[in-house]
């Protein structure tokens, strides 16, 4: 079973093996938004076993009309409240949102390929 995906449209391909060793620099390092919609903060909320209110207050922020995941300041990075150092993985996995699930075939990627490089270790070059 092969661990490249790959897109069309995407001048890229990714090695999903490179996950295991990159230290989460999709979930950290500059601050930035991971928006969410109503049913994943459901489905989020569901998994976590709580209230979608109580949910929302202690995990969300609204930017403009939207919501956003909060995340913590750790020295001079940002990562997200739901990666876990420990496990160089995601708290919520199963229930993550798309955003997250997408990554790193976004369309802001298509023509900022080095940018991505930076980034992702498991980003290769068609």
């Amino acid at each position: 079973m092969s661990n490249i995906i790959k897109k069309e449209e995407y001048p890229y391909a990714f090695d999903t093996s490179a996950c295991s060793t990159c230290e989460g620099r999709c979930c950290t390092g500059e601050s930035g938004y991971i928006y969410v919609t109503k049913n994943e903060i459901l489905a989020i909320a569901e998994v976590l076993e709580m209230d979608v209110n109580e949910f929302a207050l202690k995990y969300l922020f609204k930017k403009g009309y939207k919501y956003s995941i909060k995340e913590n300041k750790i020295n001079d990075s940002y990562e997200c409240v739901f990666y876990d150092r420990e496990s160089n993985g995601c708290k919520i996995y199963n229930a993550r949102p798309n955003q997250c699930k997408t990554f790193p075939f976004w369309d802001y990627y298509k023509t900022r390929v080095d940018e991505l490089n930076l980034e992702c270790p498991g980003i290769i070059d068609d």
